[in-house]
């Protein structure tokens, strides 16, 4: 199965864009893994909250295919160790979906439209963490995912 994953927006920082191109270079050895940017909202100071979700859900269901998985990365998701989620996602990659669509949204989550849309919720942690940052560390975990799933001994180092 490929699995994509998409980010809501451009990542600003340079030590974090670099963190996320470690991670994924190293998840091409594992997967068809595609990562996108989806790009900003144009005008989107003189949006409310809800107007820039609405417009991002819309891009974002513009992309998803009708047989794809989709799973965002939600605070109010399931929550999971790093084993407990490998094992998780051994069972997603073989699943009959053509695709497991993965989506950090933007500052203010999705609209109701993608939440309705989406198979699953996932967070990774209670705390709330910025959504550049979110990119780098769920790249991370998918990376520490596929060693465990191949035992090898990144997860134990």
């Amino acid at each position: 199965m490929k699995v994509q994953v998409y980010y809501t927006g451009k990542t600003s920082e340079q030590y974090l864009r670099t963190g996320e191109e470690i991670y994924a270079r190293r998840l091409g050895h594992y997967l068809p893994i595609t990562f996108t940017v989806l790009p900003d909202i144009k005008q989107a100071g003189k949006l409310s909250p809800e107007q820039l979700i609405d417009r991002e859900g819309q891009a974002l269901l513009a992309k998803i295919n009708p047989d794809d998985r989709l799973v965002l990365l939600d605070e109010g998701g399931s929550s999971f160790g790093s084993v407990a989620f490998a094992e998780w996602l051994e069972r997603e990659l073989h699943r009959p979906a053509r695709r497991l669509v993965f989506v950090v949204g933007g500052a203010f989550g999705f609209s109701r439209d993608v939440y309705n849309r989406a198979d699953q919720l996932i967070s990774l942690s209670p705390m709330t963490f910025s959504h550049q940052m979110v990119r780098l560390f769920f790249t991370e975990q998918l990376y520490r995912a596929m060693t465990i799933i191949r035992n090898e001994k990144y997860h134990n180092e």
